[in-house]
């Protein structure tokens, strides 16, 4: 049977990089899950993400409704995890789409984006919501330096 993840996964038409699941905790007795996934930066070796998010178990939907819709909400932390070597990265203000998942069938997504603060050599990892009507407060940030200790 393909879960709702699996479909919302499948219908996603474009995504720079691919999450691999580490991670599960449950939350409560409707099946409500939060997930970690890691998620390597695809133009910066050397880089992971981990990202947790909540999604709503079979139980909350048939309760709550909104059947096809996950919460935006999310938290992510970067780290190196091994020698870091940068590609052709947009060093633009605006920075560039590191990943994306959808969290309804068309218009909201979790999306971490990459900006690069040439001035303090550090890359800025920003995970947030993202929906078509309304704009959302909901983010997360984390920075790894670029720098190797003395």
């Amino acid at each position: 049977m393909i879960s709702i993840r699996s479909l919302c996964l499948a219908l996603t038409l474009t995504t720079p990089a691919f999450a691999d699941q580490v991670g599960s905790v449950d939350v409560d007795w409707l099946g409500n899950d939060i997930i970690i996934e890691a998620v390597k930066d695809p133009k910066v070796d050397g880089v992971t993400c981990h990202m947790a998010y909540f999604e709503r178990g079979l139980i909350d939907r048939l309760q709550k409704g909104n059947w096809f819709e996950d919460p935006s909400n999310s938290s992510i932390a970067c780290r190196q995890t091994g020698p870091i070597e940068i590609g052709d990265i947009d060093t633009s203000d605006e920075g560039e789409d590191v990943f994306s998942e959808r969290r309804s069938i068309i218009f909201k997504s979790i999306r971490v984006k990459r900006i690069f603060d040439q001035a303090n050599q550090t890359l800025i990892y920003v995970a947030h919501a993202r929906d078509v009507q309304n704009g959302s407060a909901k983010m997360s940030i984390s920075t790894v330096p670029l720098f190797a200790p003395k």
